[in-house]
């Protein structure tokens, strides 16, 4: 049997990250997905609100990454779970269940919408800068302004392969 599915939509809320008794981690979020046809009567796309939970290392990378409005693109199962609400009432939930998530739009994309944090600083390292080397034989500079390339000097017109 098969039970695979792949959403690909954006982050309707931060994800939401906790720990199990155990210490596991896991994170619970939820994507805007449009559907792909129209109302006939609005002329517009439906939207479907989906929950989705991710489990230990992808839990903590949702949780890291991305944000409220980020595209994402999630590869999971489906799960249906019952359970009883403080009426008592039986209840029964579908959510998707993320074995891998990845970002559905460049860092770029998100910049440009104003949703995009950097990553954060672990524990205030910064890596040192590497240290300056010398430029490869036959390097010549890039001229100042605009030419990004220069020639070689000693090119001998033949491939390195």
């Amino acid at each position: 049997m098969l039970n695979r599915i792949i959403l690909m939509g954006r982050l309707t809320r931060d994800p939401e990250l906790r720990h199990t008794q155990t210490g596991t981690p896991v994170a619970s979020f939820s994507l805007a997905v449009d559907r792909d046809f129209k109302d006939k009567t609005t002329g517009e796309k439906a939207t479907d609100f989906i929950d989705i939970v991710a489990w230990r290392q992808t839990a903590e990378f949702v949780s890291r990454f991305l944000t409220k409005g980020r595209m994402a693109v999630v590869e999971g199962r489906l799960q249906l779970r019952d359970w009883t609400d403080k009426e008592g009432n039986k209840r029964r939930s579908a959510e998707v269940v993320a074995d891998n998530v990845y970002f559905g739009d460049s860092k770029r994309d998100a910049e440009g919408a104003g949703t995009y944090a950097p990553p954060p600083a672990y524990g205030g390292y910064a890596p040192p800068a590497p240290a300056p080397s010398a430029p490869a034989p036959g390097y010549a500079a890039p001229p100042m302004g605009g030419d990004q390339f220069a020639d070689l000097s000693d090119d001998d017109g033949e491939l390195p392969f």
